[in-house]
C-alpha cells in the first residue's frame, strides 16, 4: 500500500460526514491509545483571555432531534439531506431520542436545519 501524503489524507477526510469522522477519531484513539482532546491545562492557562472568550457570543451550534413526530419518513429524508447519511444511519439517528443531527455549525445553518426538520414534523432544539 502506498503511503499517503498529508494533503491526500486531508482530501479523504473532507469526504467524510461528521458522524463518520467521529467514528474514525474514536477508532484511532482506541488503536493508538491516545486522545484527541486538548489538554485542560492549556485552557486554564488562558486566565483573563479565557474569561473574555466565554462572554463572547456563541458561534457554533448543535442541532438536536428531540422527536420525529408523526411524519417519521419525511424527517428521515430531511436528515439524509442535511447529513448525507445512508438510509439505515439516518433511520437510526431519527430513532435515537436526543440525537445530534448537526454539530458545531454556524447559527444560520442551524436555523435552516431546524426549520427544515420542523417543517417535516420533527421536534428540534438548537444549542
Amino acid at each position: 500500500m502506498a503511503k499517503l501524503s498529508q494533503d491526500e489524507l486531508l482530501a479523504q477526510f473532507e469526504e467524510l460526514t461528521l458522524i463518520e469522522l467521529a467514528a474514525f477519531v474514536k477508532a484511532f484513539e482506541e488503536k493508538f491509545d491516545v486522545t484527541a482532546a486538548a489538554p485542560v491545562a492549556v485552557a486554564a492557562a488562558g486566565g483573563p483571555a479565557a474569561a473574555a472568550e466565554a462572554v463572547e457570543e456563541q458561534d457554533e451550534f448543535d442541532v438536536i432531534l428531540d422527536g420525529a413526530g408523526d411524519k417519521k419518513i419525511q424527517v428521515i429524508k430531511e436528515v439524509r439531506t442535511l447529513t448525507s447519511l445512508g438510509l439505515k444511519e439516518a433511520k437510526d439517528l431519527v430513532d435515537t431520542a436526543g440525537a445530534k443531527v448537526l454539530e458545531k455549525v454556524a447559527k444560520d445553518v442551524a436555523e435552516k436545519a431546524k426549520a427544515a426538520l420542523e417543517a417535516a414534523g420533527a421536534k428540534v432544539t438548537v444549542k
